[in-house]
């Protein structure tokens, strides 16, 4: 009797672990997944990043001192917000599908670099913003960004930003500069022109520049 029901008890116990590892594997599970995400070449700045499928968004954490970031990537409301700890701001810019990967590739990625533990160089994206003419999000306004958003960067000047193309880059000499291309962040303090960064480490990153005028 007593080994009938140590083997019912197994039985159970093996058909739970099964249950549970086809719960965690299973690809519309609603969990969230972290990632740890270090910077490429770069042992002074550490990224994170959380997926919530289930709300459908993003959440990505760089350290880096006075030039640390945090990224809501918000699928859901279709905006990505960055909130720069040396700019004291939050910049919004709407998510292009051509530009940014979806949700899922996002994670894939991250368990890619996690896994292989390989230096990636991220894909770049620039996008500028106009100075002194940011605002402060309304009841209306964070209804249409969503809560993440308006939880990271209520209280802040929030300045809506565009993509530059590659063009826009080489007229206006900001490739001169020799930027390089992940987690330098400010090319100096007085420069109007300076250029910011954020994004995913390894994955995706985001240079914020002012807009300067253009000669041509």
């Amino acid at each position: 009797m007593s080994v009938q029901r140590n083997c019912v008890l197994r039985t159970q116990q093996k058909w739970d672990l099964n249950v549970l590892i086809t719960i965690l594997m299973h690809p519309n599970t609603k969990l969230k997944k972290s990632y740890f995400l270090p910077a490429p070449n770069n042992e002074y700045v550490t990224g994170s990043m959380t997926i919530d499928n289930k709300r459908n968004y993003a959440d990505v954490h760089v350290r880096s001192g006075l030039y640390s970031s945090d990224t809501i990537f918000d699928y859901q409301h279709g905006y990505i917000a960055t909130r720069l700890f040396s700019r004291h701001a939050c910049f919004l810019l709407k998510i292009n599908e051509a530009s940014i990967p979806e949700l899922q590739e996002l994670g894939r990625q991250a368990f890619e670099r996690q896994t292989m533990k390989k230096i990636y160089s991220p894909r770049v994206m620039w996008v500028e913003y106009q100075p002194g003419n940011s605002m402060f999000g309304s009841i209306k306004e964070w209804f249409l960004y969503g809560k993440p958003i308006e939880q990271l960067c209520k209280g802040l000047p929030l300045y809506k930003v565009s993509k530059i193309e590659h063009s826009s880059l080489v007229n206006t000499g900001i490739l001169s500069l020799k930027i390089p291309l992940f987690f330098v962040f400010v090319l100096a303090l007085n420069n109007s022109n300076a250029c910011a960064n954020a994004g995913i480490p390894s994955i995706l990153g985001i240079n914020i520049c002012e807009r300067i005028a253009r000669n041509y």
